[in-house]
């Protein structure tokens, strides 16, 4: 059915497009109070088991140190979360300068190089064991691990820029 089709002489929508509009415009007021409803005695049912609704709480600012020497010490992300009763999200904002993945923010710092995924058939993989190969080269395919995937076993391996690149 076309919705925009009007009245080749008045210009009007025919009744059937009004209806169908006024029916489609319905049903979307009907699921707009469905999800309030549903939302409301969510909310509700929260309530009354004493949790309410809204963001986790953050880590307080007198217990950050707290946080930050405990995770220091070798204190799993997880236990630190359970320990203040946060979320883990707000353990790691808390620690986030202390996390390995952070980088250094000193623009001149040159950007950590970030490992290559080479995927290649088992079969060039085996060509390759018998070329002669550089020893990063050599490394990189003697880390790969062969992986089932639909009819053979390619292999994956990771590997730097500098290993992959040729000169």
């Amino acid at each position: 059915m076309d919705l925009t089709a009007r009245h080749p002489r008045t210009g009007e929508l025919p009744s059937t497009v009004k209806f169908m509009v006024q029916t489609l415009a319905a049903a979307g007021e009907l699921q707009r109070d469905l999800q309030r409803e549903l939302t409301y005695d969510g909310l509700c049912a929260a309530e009354s088991k004493g949790s309410g609704g809204g963001a986790a709480p953050a880590v307080a600012a007198a217990k950050t140190a707290d946080v930050r020497t405990a995770y220091l010490e070798g204190r799993p992300i997880a236990a630190l979360a359970r320990d203040h009763g946060v979320s883990r999200g707000a353990i790691r904002t808390a620690v986030a300068d202390l996390l390995p993945e952070h980088t250094t923010a000193d623009p001149g710092a040159p950007a950590p190089e970030l490992p290559v995924v080479l995927d290649m058939p088992g079969k060039v993989a085996d060509l390759l064991r018998t070329a002669e190969l550089d020893d990063a080269e050599r490394a990189v395919l003697d880390h790969g691990v062969s992986v089932r995937r639909g009819q053979g076993y390619p292999l994956r391996a990771n590997a730097l820029r500098a290993a992959t690149a040729r000169p």
